[in-house]
């Protein structure tokens, strides 16, 4: 998970000399894009335990995952506006509190339904936070200095993913104060305290000269048409499908089409629309946010793996943390070198991207069920390596053929879709899993099922790979910048 503000690059402060505390303020912002990374990641790890501790259902378990990811999308482009306007540096502070606050409530939830809850007071503060890191850097930071501190920021997303394999699993394994699922949680406080107290010291405040007023009807119309599709999505399967779960998976699409029909004419009279579908028209963005869509939905990837390895093979927390890292290190040391593989090719480091992500989960998948043996570790490194390629990259490929004067909102809608799409394959891609696997226990059943919706991953990877090449190819000077 990564986020990326739709705040203008340019403000008030972009004229003045560098912020002298700007290195001691860059830590303080990069905990604000790690703590929802690392939240992310240790939950996955945690969701065997919540099943069994809170006598939660599938459908809970999904939506702990699919809730958040769904708050998240509907509110970043609003969470980077609220920067715009009232101030950045008041908004993260405010973020960070809020984060801090819900994740103790997560830690202390009595049951399946107020964790879900926790979740999404946990995913708005977090839209409120995080898209005042980027934002604040592109303030803070001189041109000469903004490449050394967003390749800083772009690490962090690789270090929070390692980070929340080992500690996720060490954290629920350890049992330290008698605590398991709740430390996952817990842990964040000491973090989000050296931040909210790092923010009032060290960081500067800066808003945007123009900011834009926010679309509250936008953010309405489209939190309903998520809801109406990402709920019957996870509940339909466990509730057997009674007729008002499927009049709201009647009702998603006429939701979508009035929120674009509200944009639209919004946009018209000179509004200022959460979503500018006329930015679809520019080279490639269309294809640029289908391609996103596929390779996000690789998020149903984290749960079903997580629930395979404890559920299946038995092993225990900390054990299928471990297990993990040869994707996530794979995906760290990628991440390091995309920026020099996209100098270098350009929009075709998408495709190897692409092509080594299906290759890798390819051999996961096969061995799973038990087609490949020992070579699960192999697989998952070459993934994490075409992972690792790709994310990075992708908001600078996808917005190459985009007017410079919408690049950043253009960003904001690239990171809107990597959330929705989360939510979605959580909810699809996880159902597959859930419906796969039925009332069958042992490591066969969790294998063939883990198989099956990893397969659902596999061809979305490719038909990413696919679309890659339809994106417009950017001018050299640019793929440095």
């Amino acid at each position: 998970m990564s986020t990326l503000d739709n705040a203008h690059p340019h403000s008030s402060h972009d004229t003045h000399t560098a912020d002298p505390r700007r290195w001691l303020a860059l830590p303080i912002l990069l905990m604000g894009a790690f703590l929802p990374i690392l939240d992310f990641n240790v939950v996955n790890l945690a969701l065997p335990s919540i099943r069994k501790d809170l006598g939660a259902t599938s459908a809970e378990i999904e939506f702990i995952i699919s809730a958040y990811a769904a708050t998240y999308a509907v509110f970043l482009i609003t969470g980077g506006r609220l920067g715009d306007l009232f101030g950045r540096k008041r908004m993260f502070v405010y973020g960070v509190a809020g984060f801090t606050l819900a994740s103790v409530l997560c830690g202390l939830a009595p049951s399946a339904t107020a964790l879900v809850a926790a979740r999404i007071l946990q995913g708005l503060t977090a839209t409120v936070m995080a898209p005042q890191v980027l934002a604040s850097i592109r303030v803070l930071f001189p041109a000469s200095e903004q490449g050394r501190a967003l390749a800083l920021y772009g690490a962090t997303f690789g270090l929070g993913n390692i980070c929340g394999q080992i500690l996720g699993g060490a954290l629920v394994s350890f049992h330290r104060f008698g605590l398991t699922w709740q430390a996952i949680f817990l842990i964040n406080v000491p973090i989000g305290l050296v931040a909210f107290v790092g923010a009032l010291l060290f960081l500067s405040d800066s808003r945007a000269e123009h900011a834009r007023r926010l679309d509250l009807g936008g953010v309405v119309l489209l939190s309903v048409a998520l809801g109406l599709l990402v709920y019957p999505l996870v509940e339909g399967r466990e509730t057997g499908w009674p007729i008002w779960i499927v009049a709201m998976l009647v009702a998603a699409p006429f939701a979508f089409a009035l929120f674009v029909r509200f944009e639209t004419r919004l946009a018209a009279t000179g509004g200022s629309p959460l979503v500018e579908f006329a930015l679809f028209r520019e080279a490639g963005f269309g294809v640029g946010i289908a391609m996103a869509f596929a390779l996000y939905m690789l998020s149903s990837f984290y749960l079903t793996f997580s629930v395979y390895l404890q559920g299946g093979l038995l092993l225990s927390p900390l054990q299928a943390g471990l297990a993990t890292l040869p994707f996530a290190i794979a995906y760290f040391l990628a991440s390091l070198a995309s920026a020099q593989v996209m100098a270098r090719l350009g929009k075709f480091a998408l495709t190897v991207g692409f092509a080594l992500q299906v290759l890798g989960f390819g051999v996961v998948l096969l061995a799973a069920a038990g087609m490949l043996a020992n070579s699960l570790d192999i697989g998952l490194a070459i993934a994490g390596l075409g992972f690792g390629t790709v994310m990075p990259s992708v908001i600078k490929a996808v917005i190459g053929g985009v007017a410079p004067k919408h690049a950043g909102l253009a960003s904001g809608i690239v990171i809107s879709t990597f959330q929705i799409a989360s939510a979605l394959g959580v909810a699809l891609i996880g159902g597959v899993f859930y419906s796969e696997l039925g009332a069958g226990r042992g490591a066969t059943a969790f294998g063939h099922a883990f198989a099956v919706a990893l397969g659902c991953n596999v061809v979305l990877l490719a038909v990413g790979g696919v679309l890659s090449l339809f994106l417009p190819d950017q001018p050299r000077a640019l793929r440095h910048s």
